[in-house]
């Protein structure tokens, strides 16, 4: 399984605290000496984590001031996914919680696979899960994922409420990342996705189509989510080569 950096978790580990409102917005975040001999590591990992949460648009860092919560930030209450690589994906479901339902077994829905431009033959077990913050908060997400029969019996050895499904596929079926694709797209909530994520019928979400695929370039696994307009915040940053 792909090892997840630790300036990643670290990073992810201040987003929840961040998220949940731990640092009011506008006071002074921790130094980087203090975050350094709490978390036990170096000045680098404690300086790129916070280069990501900056980049997120969670703090601000100023030379000469320090470092902020940016306002916003401190009200907590939506799901802020960052990504730049497949460590932060694994990453992005910390401090919520789901519980995935089995859904079924055959071939991948029609409105899914029109969607994509690859081959989809085959047999896909689906799930279905709606995430939130923790118990009665507001959903933020309603996922659909579909797992391909290459996968053999590791489908069924799936931990259902573990959080994020795809970081135990690695693992249970031997079977690396090669890519991730994602498509993002701004939709009206129909009367199923309307009722999962307890909006208004025709209200905004969005909705993002990501496929797995193998070294081989297989599709192996497709999850398609949708989130609130109001309970979900995307962030990417690129680093520039020189």
């Amino acid at each position: 399984m792909q090892r997840i950096p630790r300036y990643l978790q670290l990073a992810a580990e201040l987003r929840e605290e961040i998220l949940k409102g731990d640092f009011a917005g506008g006071r002074q975040f921790p130094t980087e000496t203090v975050l350094c001999r709490k978390y036990d590591v170096s000045r680098y990992t404690i300086r790129e984590a916070l280069r990501r949460l900056e980049a997120e648009g969670l703090i601000q860092r100023r030379r000469g001031s320090g470092t902020t919560v940016q306002p916003a930030a401190a009200r907590g209450g939506a799901l802020h996914q960052p990504l730049s690589n497949v460590g932060e994906l694994l990453q992005y479901a910390q401090g919520s919680e789901v519980v995935y339902e089995r859904q079924g077994h055959g071939p991948l829905p029609g409105e899914v696979a029109v969607q994509l431009a690859d081959p989809t033959d085959g047999e896909w077990t689906a799930f279905r899960g709606v995430r939130r913050h923790a118990g009665d908060a507001p959903p933020i997400a309603a996922t659909d994922a579909y797992f391909h029969e290459m996968l053999g019996d590791a489908v069924e050895a799936l931990d259902l409420g573990a959080g994020t499904l795809f970081s135990q596929i690695e693992q249970l079926a031997g079977v690396q990342i090669g890519k991730v694709t994602q498509d993002i797209q701004a939709i009206a909530a129909d009367p199923a996705i309307a009722a999962a994520l307890e909006v208004d019928e025709g209200s905004p979400v969005l909705r993002i189509l990501r496929c797995y695929f193998d070294p081989k370039g297989r599709i192996f696994e497709i999850s398609v989510s949708h989130h609130p307009g109001d309970r979900f915040a995307y962030a990417m940053h690129i680093d520039v080569e020189a």
